[in-house]
């Protein structure tokens, strides 16, 4: 599944200092709530792992050792150890363990490149750390957190139809 046009056209018209703005914001406010996310990951702490939504005109580019993300125009692809490319849906879902990430790799929904073994130390450590975006995301809305929540937990059970098999 990939995001309607009428979500992908402002998405992707969005500054970006604005869209890393908000990927720094969400991926802070993950590490705060998993402050462990990273520590299964041995050796591969030091990878800078690539993410690229197939659907948008980015890039977000993780490095667990400095727990930094940056994002960058797709044009203007980072260097990276290993990459996952595919839907923007998939991607999330992947980060909160609810798709099989083996089959969408085998459905070639999703494209890996780069050292394989750290992508797999890394798809093993998400799956231990129950990440879950839509209470991450009320977690930063104050007063409107209800509706945050139950909008993005309904964005999510649509997005995600028919291509979520959790994996755990």
């Amino acid at each position: 599944m990939t995001l309607p046009p009428a979500l992908v056209t402002p998405i992707s018209a969005a500054p970006l200092w604005l869209v890393e703005r908000v990927a720094r914001t969400i991926f802070a406010g993950v590490l705060r709530a998993h402050p462990d996310l990273f520590e299964r990951l041995g050796e591969y702490r030091q990878m800078r792992y690539c993410f690229t939504p197939s659907d948008l005109p980015w890039n977000f580019l993780v490095v667990p050792a400095t727990r930094t993300l940056n994002v960058s125009r797709k044009a203007q692809k980072p260097a990276s150890d290993a990459c996952i490319e595919g839907p923007l849906v998939l991607l999330l879902g992947l980060l909160e363990g609810r798709c099989d990430a083996d089959a969408l790799f085998f459905s070639r929904d999703l494209s890996v490149t780069g050292d394989m073994e750290a992508m797999l130390a890394l798809r093993n450590a998400l799956d231990d750390s129950a990440i879950d975006l839509p209470d991450e995301l009320a977690a930063l809305a104050g007063p409107l957190a209800p509706f945050v929540k139950g909008t993005a937990r309904y964005i999510r059970k649509q997005a995600l139809a028919g291509k979520a098999a959790s994996w755990n």
